[in-house]
């Protein structure tokens, strides 16, 4: 049916596992000798400083730029047998992505897939949290009742780094789609540098954000940056609103040693949002902005995270790196989440859902990089360890009867008064993980990139209430491992080749269940063959990855009881991604990807209605089999730019069964930026400038959408001091 929406403008009128610090010093003081002693000290090699410098719509592909995401050797793209993509933080904010979540659908064969619940992803025919990783300054962040909610502002990004396929061997059970890894701003040894944002714009949407850093003397240098944004939500009580505080202070000891503390603070309370059902399988214009969750409704997100990095370069060669860290987490639902709508005019409101998490991770991550000779050929070799410990609590009640509501005169009502939540489970998981990384140079253009991983994750699990099910302690184990090649047919073209093994938790560790325990971890492996190339004298950059990927011993729930699981079958993607960046003229340039997949469940069988269904050959929900995004940016005057920017998403299917899908949707964004002084920018943002009504993701099958950002349009000044 068709749908006509009016524009949406403002509404302002509406006890540690790991070592202790002092013991990971003295373990990294071993490793530092050991590598000291192996390495040829007649090499003259040294280690720079890795330090990004944001380049706005210049960075193209990012290609030549060291990253800690794809290889702990800090290889760049060019070096590493793997599909690795930068976004610098000045870029994603030049673009007005407003989550990196956002920002991260940009790259290639990254499609967004998350809800109001903290959002998540899709890679390589991947889709969840505990399919593609997120990690913040290179530390995964644990996935506890299938939420990431931090890191989100894209603020306080010095850039994104992207990683696309398995990637355990690096950080260990997960991401066998991806990893998208944020690094924050840090300090630096330049002069101090002063920024500052105002933004506001429709559905009384504001944004203020203020940052500064810079070298206080020849010792000490500091970071520090607050954002703070508001809206009132394109639908009914759609109201959301975001704090993060991020402090760093560095001192520089000597050269060769830097100790810097941090702390990050970030409260978010989304949406409270979960989309409207369909009328006869169509999205009905009465309905669009209708909010049917009960109106104290509750998603509030507060995640602290502090952290001692330490380097240390006892030799031109050798390279010692620490961080401890503690990261905390407490999140609360309390929300009406399904909505059926009814032939007689009526909707019925059910899932009353009261659920509150506590989650502490304290770790210690220790590894030590030394450049040295083997068997005569230029080696780089990295070893290590991380350990932590996840203390989890989960509370939450559930069961309240359904109601049928007016679906066009609608009284939101309150939550149920008869539920209270009470403590449901606690668990604590320990973790091991010792790994290693290594890359031989057998020739001036050949060179082999190999590494393994060992990971030890103990889950000990006391449920608070007998509902909660058997108290349990399970280990699980897993070994991961990649090698890879590159040919560097020019310093300016790879060609690559790898093989990498994997493992996919069951629910996200600190979530198992006493009936999950019983299962092993899901394994994978991918085959990826690739090229790179800077071309044009540096104007342009271009990439190409073929892959195929296999997962084994799936969970699923019961079709037919979902508080029963069962361990099943296979499913595969094999697909292409290409990326291209170029600049036309130093004043047009041009940012494009695409994908193409074939993602299949290859031995899949559930049951449903008491009969063995097979699945082989069909879909996995929620993934789409074609993706692209496109980016022009043109100054056309002195001082002015303008930027024109499609993200395509293909159809997707709801259900094991594919039968029913979710239509292919194209969004179009524009900019418009003036530099009015050397301190001042000012900026229009324009969001799907064809008001495209589509479903960002799908609750219920798919009786439910939930709807993505309507048009829009925000106006902005930045000032630098």
């Amino acid at each position: 049916m068709a749908i006509s929406i009016r524009p949406r403008l403002s509404r302002a009128a509406r006890s540690l596992v790991s070592p202790s610090p002092a013991q990971g010093l003295a373990a990294g003081l071993m490793l530092a000798l050991c590598g000291a002693a192996f390495a040829d000290t007649g090499k003259e090699t040294v280690l720079p400083e890795v330090t990004a410098t944001a380049s706005g719509e210049t960075a193209g592909l990012g290609l030549e730029q060291p990253a800690s995401t794809g290889s702990r050797l800090r290889l760049t793209p060019l070096e590493t047998p793997a599909s690795v993509d930068l976004l610098e933080g000045e870029m994603i904010r030049a673009r007005g992505d407003a989550t990196l979540i956002e920002a991260a659908a940009r790259a290639p064969g990254i499609t967004q897939s998350g809800t109001s619940g903290g959002g998540a992803l899709a890679a390589r025919g991947f889709a969840g949290n505990t399919s593609v990783m997120r990690l913040y300054d290179g530390t995964r962040m644990y996935v506890s009742g299938g939420t990431v909610s931090f890191p989100f502002d894209p603020w306080m990004a010095e850039r994104m780094e992207v990683l696309r396929g398995p990637a355990s061997v690096l950080y260990g059970e997960g991401a066998i789609g991806g990893a998208i890894n944020t690094v924050p701003k840090k300090p630096t040894r330049g002069a101090i540098v002063t920024e500052a944002r105002v933004a506001y714009g429709s559905d009384d949407t504001w944004r203020t954000a203020f940052g500064s850093g810079g070298a206080v003397d020849e010792h000490w240098s500091y970071r520090f940056d607050v954002s703070r944004n508001h809206s009132d939500g394109y639908v009914d009580r759609g109201e959301s609103d975001s704090l993060v505080v991020a402090a760093a202070l560095r001192l520089d000891v000597s050269p060769a040693l830097k100790l810097t503390l941090s702390h990050d603070y970030g409260k978010l309370e989304p949406m409270r949002y979960f989309g409207v059902p369909l009328i006869d399988g169509d999205l009905d214009s009465r309905l669009r902005d209708t909010n049917y969750n009960v109106a104290d409704a509750k998603l509030r997100f507060r995640d602290n995270w502090t952290r001692l990095d330490l380097e240390w370069k006892p030799a031109d060669e050798v390279v010692v790196r620490n961080q401890t860290y503690r990261l905390h987490s407490r999140r609360d639902w309390r929300n009406a989440e399904g909505y059926r709508y009814n032939p007689n005019g009526t909707i019925t409101r059910s899932s009353f859902l009261l659920i509150g998490y506590s989650l502490e991770q304290v770790g210690n991550r220790l590894d030590s990089t030394w450049n040295g000779r083997l068997f005569g050929l230029d080696n780089q070799l990295v070893l290590g360890f991380d350990a932590n410990r996840l203390r989890y609590q989960r509370d939450r009640n559930n069961g309240a009867a359904a109601q049928t509501l007016d679906a066009f005169a609608f009284n939101p009502g309150n939550f149920p008064g008869t539920l209270t939540n009470g403590e449901l489970f606690k668990t604590r998981t320990d973790t091991l993980s010792v790994f290693m990384e290594d890359k031989l140079q057998l020739s001036q253009r050949w060179s082999l990139v190999g590494g393994l991983r060992w990971d030890r994750i103990e889950v000990d699990r006391e449920g608070m209430r007998n509902a909660s099910g058997a108290d349990f302690d399970k280990t699980f184990t897993h070994t991961s491992g990649r090698i890879g090649a590159v040919f560097a047919a020019t310093p300016a073209l790879s060609f690559y080749g790898q093989y990498a093994t994997a493992a996919d938790p069951l629910t996200g560790v600190v979530n198992t269940t006493a009936q999950q325990s019983q299962f092993d971890l899901s394994t994978g492996e991918q085959a990826e063959l690739g090229v790179k190339q800077r071309f044009d004298g540096g104007r342009g950059e271009w990439t190409f990855a073929g892959y195929w990927i296999r997962k084994e011993k799936l969970l699923i729930r019961d079709a037919d009881d979902s508080n029963v699981y069962r361990q099943v079958g296979a499913q595969s993607s094999r697909g292409v991604e290409l990326a291209l960046a170029y600049a036309f003229t130093p004043a047009l340039k041009l940012d494009a990807n695409g994908t193409v997949l074939n993602a299949r469940y290859d031995d899949f069988n559930e049951v449903a209605g008491g009969v063995v269904v097979s699945r082989s050959g069909r879909t996995p929900s929620g993934v789409p089999e074609r993706a692209a995004n496109l980016w022009l940016s043109w100054d056309f005057l002195p001082q002015w730019n303008a930027g024109l920017g499609a993200r395509y998403v293909g159809t997707r299917y709801v259900d094991n069964a594919n039968s029913a899908k979710v239509d292919a949707y194209t969004v179009v964004d524009a900019t418009l930026s003036w530099q009015l002084r050397r301190d001042l920018r000012l900026s229009l943002f324009g969001y799907n400038l064809f008001d495209r009504h589509y479903a960002q993701t799908t609750y219920n099958g798919n009786s439910q959408w939930v709807l993505g950002r309507p048009r829009s349009v925000e106006v902005a000044a930045n000032f630098s001091f």
